[in-house]
């Protein structure tokens, strides 16, 4: 049997979601034999070009940095012969692993995927289960396979969401969550004391891509799940509406904790405390927004510089 932490490891992951497990695995003493990772890309307002977060761990760890623009063509196996990985690691790498890249390594494939499979496989689990309004969520691990996020289940960690807890707060609670069951999973197989668990795919789902159109509000729908959309598009995208004909961002909001009478999207109240916009069941106080072209101001500001007035609409 052999020991976790002397398996050749190839870990391949890009985000901060993954940046956590390679930091974990690294400073635990697990053999890591390469990070493979996504190009360079522009960020920020000033568009420059910047490395993606697993690079800067692994540039401080003195590690090999691979960033192929593709597996599919077979010019990744001078990669795979370079490092001879026991176990090939990923953790939010963005691309299916081909056939040879998957048979390679002695002990396979895994990934420790943002969700309890088989359900939310795909780009966004974890924003799509705060969008739902999921209470529970958590991670898995997995052995790879050809179809996405379909192969046999490992090891799973359960959390709970908390009711106003955005996306990114809890993609960051789950990548501190994760690291140490990915590394557990790794002694297991080396051990070989780990369980497969084949996945039930009549009860998988699937969690699709954002979209920006996700985040226009209806306000026809209830205040609370407005506000999971919300929680679930933060930080990655936005949510807005219209008001006075012009685009709006809503950049803060939480559900009203009185009740409202008032059309959808008609602001039933305005003051330094917010606006008050009521939706098909609940009401919704905006905090904060950011007028078309403009940063993002309190709602106090936007009432104030505007004569904003109750029985105004958002949306059309």
């Amino acid at each position: 049997m052999a020991n976790g932490k002397e398996l050749r490891i190839l870990f391949m992951g890009t985000p901060d979601f993954a940046a956590a497990s390679l930091e974990y695995l690294i400073q635990n003493g697990y053999t890591i034999v390469g990070l493979v990772c996504r190009a360079d890309k522009p960020k920020n307002r000033g568009m420059q070009i910047m490395p993606p977060p697993c690079k800067l761990v692994a540039g401080a760890a003195g590690l090999p940095i691979y960033q192929p623009e593709t597996l599919k063509d077979g010019s990744f196996q001078s990669v795979l012969d370079e490092t001879q990985p026991d176990l090939i690691v990923t953790v939010a790498y963005g691309r299916l692993l081909p056939q040879y890249v998957l048979d390679y390594p002695k002990y396979g494939c895994i990934n420790l995927h943002g969700s309890l499979l088989p359900k939310y496989r795909g780009a966004a689990p974890i924003q799509r289960a705060v969008m739902n309004g999921d209470a529970v969520t958590g991670v898995t691990t997995m052995f790879l396979s050809l179809a996405m996020d379909e192969g046999d289940m490992l090891l799973k960690k359960e959390t709970p969401i908390g009711p106003d807890e955005t996306a990114g707060e809890l993609m960051g609670r789950l990548a501190v969550l994760g690291a140490p069951v990915l590394a557990e999973t790794i002694d297991k197989i080396a051990d070989g004391t780990i369980v497969r668990t084949p996945q039930n795919h009549a009860e998988a789902t699937y969690a699709a891509m954002l979209d920006k159109a996700e985040g226009r509000m209806d306000f026809a729908k209830s205040a609370q799940s407005l506000y999971c959309v919300y929680r679930g598009l933060t930080p990655a995208l936005s949510v807005s509406s219209t008001f006075r004909g012009k685009s709006v961002k809503i950049t803060a909001m939480h559900p009203a904790n009185e009740a409202f009478a008032g059309a959808a999207g008609e602001i039933v109240r305005a003051d330094k405390n917010g606006i008050v916009v009521s939706c098909g069941e609940g009401a919704l106080v905006v905090t904060e927004l950011a007028p078309e072209g403009k940063r993002a101001m309190a709602a106090g500001d936007f009432i104030n510089g505007r004569q904003v007035k109750t029985g105004e609409f958002f949306g059309a």
